[in-house]
This record gives C-alpha cells, structure tokens and sequence, in this order.
C-alpha cells in the first residue's frame, strides 16, 4: 500500500479537530426562540456532521433531552434529538446541509442496531431515556468520525 494512502487512511481515523469554543448561552438561551439566536451564525464556517453531532450533545447535556410527541423542544428549553440537531445549526454550528447529512448519520446508525423508523419516533418511544439519545448520538458521532465525515 502506497505510503500515501497509509497516511490518508491515518488521518481518517482520528477524531475530527474542534473548532474554537463557544460556550452555549445559558438556561435563559435554552428557554428563547430559536431565531433570536440566529446572530450567533454570522460569519461561523460550516463543519463536518460528526462536530455539528457534538454540538447537538452538548445541547442536550446542558439543557436537556425530552421526548414529548412532535415537540422539538419542552418549555423548558429541553431538546428531543432532533431538536438539538436544529438548535446547533441556529447556534452557528453548521449549514442546514450539515444538518441533513447528520440526520442521515443518525439514520444509518440507528439502522445498524435495528430500529426501521424515523428519529422521531425512536425518541419518543416508551422506555427511552436521556442516556439512550447520548448513547445513540455517541455511536453516530463515532461512525461518522471514522468515515471522515
């Protein structure tokens, strides 16, 4: 194997490069529309699926995961993952591409572990719990990594 493609092939595997940090804005930031946040993505690059799906992580980290039926977000300021999907790229982080091509990364690797439907429907499902959306959104952020996306 050419030397080149070792490298190549090296480089793919490691994990994807952080952008400069933002912290998310606090509990008030939760609980705000989302359009009041759209500022944030002024002049912001795009980023690759699996640093938007970290991003989408810590949304749910910090300000919670909820899987009330067709809600994307509680009262509160929770997300259900889809939600979190969309508030990160209202954050800054990533195009509505990047977006489409996370939730394509969150559909192939809930195919991998046998779920058929959509994301909705995983996230509301009786019995999910917070840690399940982690889970699943570690795993996906893991596979698209190692795919270099």
């Amino acid at each position: 194997m050419p030397v080149d493609r070792l490298v190549e092939d090296s480089l793919r595997a490691l994990p994807p490069r952080r952008p400069h940090e933002r912290p998310l804005p606090g509990r008030l930031g939760a609980v705000l529309p989302e359009r009041l946040h759209a500022w944030r993505r002024i002049g912001q690059p795009d980023v690759r699926p699996s640093v938007h799906l970290g991003y989408a992580r810590q949304i749910l980290t910090e300000w919670g995961w909820q899987n009330t039926p067709y809600r994307l977000r509680n009262a509160r300021g929770a997300r259900c993952l889809c939600g979190a999907m969309l508030t990160a790229h209202r954050l800054g982080y990533g195009s509505l591409d990047t977006v489409d091509r996370a939730g394509a990364w969150l559909i192939t690797e809930l195919r991998s572990q046998g779920w058929s439907g959509l994301i909705g429907p995983w996230n509301r499902h009786p019995g999910r719990t917070a840690a399940d959306a982690l889970a699943l959104i570690d795993a996906t952020i893991h596979r698209a990594a190692l795919a270099g996306h």
